[in-house]
């Protein structure tokens, strides 16, 4: 097997929450709490988790948009964690995000054409001749014509906006793109779409994506292999297909009972959640998940559990599974 494009090895990002008259520190928002992942070249890794989980704070922390406060993360072989704004300018050319909300994340004084040409100047590449005819090209592949480079982008679509977005993601050749739930805004219509162009970048660009999502749905549609995260922390992973048939951990059987099925005469029990998401201020002991796990044992409240590999390809945190590591 060839060497991953990205090891992430308990990676932690604590938020410092001030009070009091001094604003001292008292507490630290644990958004990421031990988090290791590998994605290989050409492969797109499925993140999934309830708002909150700390998925996206994850993605930023990826592609250095935040320092994370421990850790490792390592692209194609190079730790990157710890390197200043110098070094990382042309890594940054390697890891692109598409963000959420592409009304957010796109510039509304600027053009199209300005917002598209803006990687290219910034990281100094071409002269604007050369840029303007990467900005054309670039609209090509996403769908769009020519004459949205005059163009504001409240004067498009959600849909195609998050063109706009996609298209400047890939303007430098990267190898890696965060996609930070990048559907979750858009009509149910346009969705596909925009998945079917993602499926389409990589296979013609050979990107590789960390897909951030909260719909197993549209996660089993486009990842490869896939990781669920629970308040901080990864609490399954495994090939996706093999996760949808055999999901171990509670929460993962939770959140895949509850994906609606297109049949009025399927009767399948739902397993449904109680409770609200604990704080990540204050976890619990243990388990994070025991005080909403319906199955829970007093292991689980005493014990945090580990990341274990079993021996149907996927890897579990849970006390309640009994089969033996594969070896």
């Amino acid at each position: 097997m060839s060497r991953p494009i990205l090891e992430v090895e308990d990676l932690k990002m604590h938020f410092p929450v001030k009070d009091g008259i001094f604003l001292r520190t008292s507490k630290f928002n644990k958004a990421v709490d031990g988090v290791s992942l590998k994605i290989q070249p050409g492969e797109t890794l499925g993140l999934v988790g309830e708002s909150g989980c700390g998925k996206s704070t994850l993605g930023r922390c990826i592609s250095r948009l935040y320092n994370p406060t421990s850790g490792s993360i390592r692209f194609d072989g190079q730790e990157i964690s710890k390197l200043g704004s110098k070094k990382l300018k042309p890594i940054r050319q390697d890891i692109q995000m598409i963000f959420q909300d592409p009304m957010e994340s796109l510039n509304a004084r600027h053009t199209v054409g300005d917002i598209l040409e803006e990687p290219f100047v910034v990281q100094k590449i071409g002269d604007s001749a050369y840029r303007k005819q990467r900005v054309r090209a670039l609209l090509d592949i996403v769908g769009l014509p020519a004459r949205s480079t005059t163009r504001y982008p409240f004067e498009f679509s959600g849909g195609q906006r998050q063109r706009i977005g996609i298209a400047r993601s890939i303007a430098l050749n990267p190898r890696l793109i965060i996609c930070d739930e990048p559907v979750s805004a858009l009509d149910v219509s346009i969705q596909s779409q925009i998945l079917n162009l993602l499926i389409e970048l990589q296979q013609e660009f050979s990107l590789s994506y960390l897909f951030i999502a909260h719909d197993l749905a549209v996660v089993k549609h486009i990842s490869d292999r896939m990781a669920i995260m629970y308040l901080g922390k990864i609490v399954e992973s495994g090939v996706s297909d093999e996760i949808y048939r055999h999901a171990q951990h509670p929460y993962t059987q939770s959140l895949i009972s509850a994906i609606p099925i297109p049949d009025p005469h399927n009767k399948s029990d739902r397993q449904i959640i109680t409770g609200d998401v604990p704080s990540p201020i204050d976890p619990p002991s243990g388990c994070a998940f025991h005080p909403r796990c319906p199955k829970a044992q007093d292991i689980c409240k005493n014990q945090a559990p580990l990341l274990i590999d079993r021996v149907n390809t996927t890897s579990t945190a849970c006390h309640l599974i009994l089969e033996p590591p594969s070896i």
